[in-house]
């Protein structure tokens, strides 16, 4: 393969539409815009959502709710999670290997779902009130 030989595929290109080239292209005269109004018109048209004056949907619907982009680097973790886990220090780099939090995750919190068998060790992970309770009753403590 040469750089001159280089063609986009068949069917890939086409020829711009000419319009306003006499009767015979099927373009002609109004070009197809039709006649009068506001689109028939060069510079004459309207910006996204303009509905004629009439007040734009955008507009009517309410504006309510707020979801913050901060989220998603929160993750939660069960009592029931962290008996698969194999270490006896946990911390959010090894919730991360285990699968059990998403890569992103940054802020993550374990809360009392299920029941926790094992003593385990929480390096800068926190745990809801009751989650805390059912840690320590096992053994585990949160560092």
């Amino acid at each position: 393969m040469e750089l001159n030989t280089i063609k986009p595929a068949e069917g890939a290109k086409h020829a711009k539409r000419r319009v306003g080239r006499g009767i015979g292209s099927g373009l002609g005269k109004t070009a197809g815009r039709g006649h009068k109004g506001q689109k028939s018109r060069s510079g004459g048209y309207h910006k996204v959502g303009f509905e004629g004056g009439q007040m734009p949907l955008q507009r009517r619907l309410p504006k309510r709710g707020f979801k913050s982009a901060a989220l998603q680097f929160n993750a939660e973790v069960t009592l029931a999670d962290l008996n698969t886990v194999d270490a006896a220090e946990v911390d959010v780099l090894v919730l991360k290997q285990a699968g059990l939090v998403p890569q992103l995750a940054k802020r993550v919190k374990v809360i009392k779902t299920g029941e926790l068998q094992r003593a385990v060790t929480l390096k800068g992970i926190g745990a809801t009130a009751g989650a805390k309770a059912a840690i320590e009753a096992a053994g585990g403590s949160l560092a």
